[in-house]
């Protein structure tokens, strides 16, 4: 049986009654740097974007502030549609941010990968949720991050350290 490592998308392990093989699979799909290599890619969850607008926490809005400057500048970060619409959303409501702030903000989130939800990602957030037991919307964004062939999602909503379809959880703000 071969099944891909968790948190790798290249490694995967190969099963045989009495045998392990660990291989490593070129997809192929990987981006890579001026060396050549795969360079790591990271989703970035609603609520990292939502504290770094956010006052009321200047701990949390620090950490959100540089984790999202450092991944825009390597550009290893990742969004999705849905990401956008729900920051957006939270921004203008319970933010009580302007529409200019929030159009300036999303302007300059369009140096990020962007990853647009297709019904087939939909489909397989469906069965990620099944398969894990988590809602549907985080499910969609595991679902984002693996089409995206992400080493890892930054999110304060899924528990640090799990894994998701092979996908690595960091919650940026625990130490």
């Amino acid at each position: 049986m071969l099944s891909r490592l968790p948190g790798s998308s290249s490694q995967y392990a190969l099963t045989m009654p009495g045998n392990l093989l660990l291989i490593t699979i070129s997809t192929g799909k990987k981006s890579t740097g001026d060396k050549g290599y795969s360079m790591a890619k990271f989703f970035i969850d609603t609520n990292i974007l939502v504290y770094a607008n956010d006052k009321r926490d200047p701990d949390k809005q620090r950490q959100a502030v540089d984790l999202i400057s450092g991944l825009m500048k390597s550009g290893e970060g990742v969004i999705s549609t849905q990401v956008l619409q729900e920051y957006a959303n939270v921004a203008v409501g319970k933010l009580g941010q302007s529409e200019e702030v929030v159009l300036r903000q999303l302007h300059l989130l369009e140096k990020i990968e962007l990853v647009t939800q297709s019904s087939s990602m939909i489909r397989r957030a469906v069965e990620i949720r099944k398969t894990y037991g988590i809602n549907f919307w985080d499910a969609c964004i595991v679902s984002n991050a693996e089409s995206a062939e992400c080493d890892a999602i930054y999110s304060e909503d899924l528990n640090t350290g799990q894994f998701y379809s092979g996908i690595r959880i960091i919650n940026p703000f625990v130490e």
